[in-house]
């Protein structure tokens, strides 16, 4: 997990299937992921040592969801429905010996958000799944028991924060090639996932089609309103900042957008924000405006 910290820039980036065959421990090769599985055994252990949620582009189906249950933890799939598979086994030795995980999330072809440690804390066999739970929300309730709402919240909140949050961004990073929509700025340090609409609403992975990838400064002006994006593609800026003369950020890096189109779009169409989410949004702007 420290040599994930150190290729992922402190778990903001993605990393690629090809990096994770590179691992070693005491001299001997260990990949973090199985290239053909859902669930890593490496022969020198006796439990998992990491999980995999494959990609799917946008709007495909999932050979089998991963969900979220009411109690705000995300439940894993068994592998098959033979709860005795050697695989499911193992998911339930690092279980039942506390040991933490690896979950790698598809965010394209080939990349994958590590989200670390990750525990397993408990069995649902009927449902064929194991119960996960992140490190911040270990020992907050039992599973099986009823939950008091600010448990609830907490919980949500902090698998939002340490799960949904990273899948989201390291999607959006990757369709945006790590550029600023608007101004094409590449370095990813200073850029943001943006939600087109609000997503607290949703307990799922949040859509790339609900997403931009902007600068912090266009990311501000953004939810402050003072950008606006056209469902055509078009940014509009506030016209009452259009009147105002100040320095050159101002000038360079949001008026000279006006009425200029993204710069930086997804290469696949089916990745493209959302119109009627822009529409949504651009609505909001206008009526600030």
């Amino acid at each position: 997990m420290a040599w994930l910290t150190v290729r992922t820039n402190d778990g903001l980036d993605s990393i690629h299937s090809e990096e994770l065959r590179d691992f070693e421990f005491e001299g001997r090769n260990v990949p973090l992921m199985d290239a053909q599985r859902g669930i890593r055994k490496p022969a020198v252990l006796d439990a998992a040592l990491s999980i995999r949620t494959v990609y799917q582009p946008e709007g495909a189906t999932r050979p089998y969801e991963d969900s979220q249950g009411p109690d705000g933890f995300i439940r894993y799939k068994w592998r098959g429905d033979d709860g005795d598979h050697p695989e499911n086994r193992a998911l339930r030795a690092a279980m039942e010996r506390g040991l933490p995980l690896i979950w790698f999330f598809g965010v394209g072809p080939g990349r994958y958000q590590p989200i670390f440690p990750v525990f397993f804390i408990a069995e649902e066999p009927q449902q064929h799944q194991f119960v996960v739970a992140h490190e911040q929300t270990l020992g907050l309730t039992r599973p099986d028991s009823p939950v008091e709402e600010h448990v609830l919240r907490y919980v949500l909140r902090e698998t939002r924060q340490r799960v949904h949050q990273p899948v989201f961004r390291a999607t959006v990073m990757r369709a945006y090639n790590t550029q600023c929509a608007v101004c094409a700025l590449r370095h990813g340090q200073l850029l943001d996932a943006a939600h087109i609409v609000a997503d607290s609403h949703d307990r799922g992975i949040a859509s790339v089609r609900n997403g931009l990838a902007l600068c912090k400064i266009h990311h501000a002006a953004f939810d402050a309103n003072i950008l606006g994006i056209r469902p055509d593609l078009v940014v509009q800026i506030r016209a009452d900042l259009l009147e105002e003369i100040d320095g050159p950020m101002l000038e360079h890096g949001l008026k000279a957008r006006h009425n200029q189109r993204l710069m930086v779009l997804p290469r696949a169409r089916s990745e493209y924000p959302d119109p009627a989410l822009l529409e949504i949004e651009f609505d909001r702007f206008r009526q600030v405006g």
